[in-house]
């Protein structure tokens, strides 16, 4: 298993995975062990985030490893189609699914995606247009709309 770690604007981020597949991108506090980037996804992840921040890269083809319950595969699945740039509200996704009453499902379903940024769950907010949970704290989910608004050049959603 490897490890690398990208300094962004709004954190730390770390990257953990082998040669196929990324396992996880989450924010920490601080590298907890030494960067050992000679995964290949690791790598490829991490170039692929420097893109994103200087506002070069808009969608990410980076291999991940999904694990999770058949529905936050699917919920997830679907925060995947929202474009860069545009927003989703938590109801829509569950309605897409065939589950409109599962609403807080979603939310619970997000708060499990273990891949920061490339699932884009940070654009997924409340029916009212208000941001609601981030596992990554609210202010790098604005944060994260602001830039990809900024590089859309679109302010709405």
């Amino acid at each position: 298993m490897a490890v690398g770690y990208f300094a962004s604007p709004i954190g730390l981020l770390e990257v953990r995975g082998d040669r196929d597949e990324v396992t996880s991108i989450r924010f920490v506090a601080r590298a907890e062990e030494a960067a050992d980037t000679a995964a290949d996804a690791v790598h490829i992840c991490l170039r692929q985030l420097e893109e994103y921040f200087q506002g070069k890269r808009t969608a990410f083809q980076v291999p991940l490893k999904r694990t999770g319950t058949p529905f936050q595969r699917q919920v997830w699945s679907r925060v995947e189609t929202v474009p860069f740039g545009r927003t989703a509200v938590y109801r829509d996704i569950a309605a897409s699914l065939g589950r409109a009453g599962a609403v807080r499902a979603v939310g619970s379903a997000n708060g499990q995606n273990r891949f920061a940024i490339v699932i884009p769950c940070h654009r997924i907010i409340g029916s009212d247009g208000s941001l609601r949970g981030y596992a990554w704290e609210l202010w790098r989910k604005e944060w994260l709309l602001h830039h990809e608004r900024r590089v859309t050049g679109s302010f709405l959603s």
